[in-house]
């Protein structure tokens, strides 16, 4: 293959693996705790099936994808790639391995976004399939694919919750008023605060906010699951608090804490994403002042919502190429 053929071939792996992150990206409330995955299978420059993990304990995102190729066109499946965006699993678990299904239906090759870092997975499905004689590819569109689940690839490799810092602050800098709450969100915005919280598996405040405001930390604004609610008190260590979320299965936590509590987890680096809202038009006099962001942080992505902003930002070269689309 020469040059230009090479990189027509990547050009065209990359579009069939941004369908996969498309469609992966619809499971980010029914398939946690497993992965957000997506497969799209190609023949003849066709997409001829496509699928991805819908909910956890139901079938893979491989699975609903050959299930979606029509009769007429299964002939086609010897010559054909499948695109997934997370390497396929090789062992038995809710439902049996991914690797083993795509070797019986004889594909021809299979590309793979990312490695999977689970333990029972880390590269035995691309194994699997390259013994088996089928061409593999691996890291097409890898860093857009880890990010994706950042999540779940915190949890199993940090061995802790992805942690999201989140504060509102006027067009000056306070997030309170003299020690009293402030409406800084408007409609858009806070419709945006509750999907978060949707797609996240818990909340935590510090026990002053707890007390004084009384928040009720639930899905009002928007479909979803409410997260698991979390105080937090001086009676264990931060970091303890986070072993034991972590051996309890919490793979994502929101940080909403006065100041005192944020700084805790940024002064304890345990944070990997802080998103700040400001309110361009609403400013105070005096107050408590928001929390410093840390120098390495690097800007993702700002969007504005009438005279809001929500500003994303992540670890300096933890996240592919900012984009003006809101993360998920």
């Amino acid at each position: 293959m020469n040059a230009s053929s090479y990189l027509c071939t990547m050009n065209i792996d990359e579009v069939y693996m941004r369908r996969c992150l498309q469609l992966a990206a619809n499971g980010i409330q029914g398939a946690r705790p497993n992965p957000m995955v997506g497969a799209v299978i190609v023949a003849g420059g066709r997409i001829i099936g496509e699928g991805y993990h819908v909910r956890y304990g139901e079938g893979h995102a491989e699975v609903n994808a050959f299930a979606s190729v029509k009769t007429e066109d299964e002939c086609l499946l010897g010559a054909s790639t499948i695109y997934v965006s997370l390497e396929p699993c090789a062992h038995y678990g809710k439902t049996p391995p991914c690797a083993e299904l795509i070797i019986r239906k004889g594909v021809r090759r299979v590309v793979v976004g990312c490695i999977d870092p689970f333990a029972k997975v880390q590269g035995r499905g691309i194994g699997m399939l390259r013994d088996a004689g089928i061409e593999v590819t691996v890291g097409v569109l890898e860093q857009e694919c880890q990010w994706l689940n950042r999540r779940f690839f915190t949890y199993h490799s940090k061995q802790r919750p992805y942690i999201i810092l989140k504060w509102a602050q006027t067009a000056n800098g306070f997030i309170d008023d003299n020690g009293h709450a402030l409406l800084i969100s408007n409609e858009q915005t806070l419709m945006r605060s509750h999907q978060l919280r949707a797609e996240e598996d818990a909340i935590l405040v510090g026990h002053t906010t707890y007390h004084r405001e009384h928040p009720k930390l639930n899905v009002r604004h928007w479909h979803g699951p409410d997260p698991m609610r979390i105080v937090l008190t001086h009676d264990r260590p931060l970091q303890q608090r986070m072993d034991d979320l972590y051996q309890h299965g919490v793979q994502s936590l929101i940080v909403e804490g006065g100041r005192q509590t944020l700084e805790a987890f940024i002064g304890g680096g345990l944070w990997d994403e802080i998103r700040v809202e400001t309110n361009h038009r609403l400013t105070v006099t005096d107050g408590t002042r928001a929390p410093q962001l840390p120098a390495e942080v690097q800007l993702y992505n700002m969007m504005g919502y009438g005279d809001n902003t929500l500003a994303t930002y992540v670890r300096s070269r933890q996240a592919p190429r900012p984009t003006s689309a809101s993360p998920t």
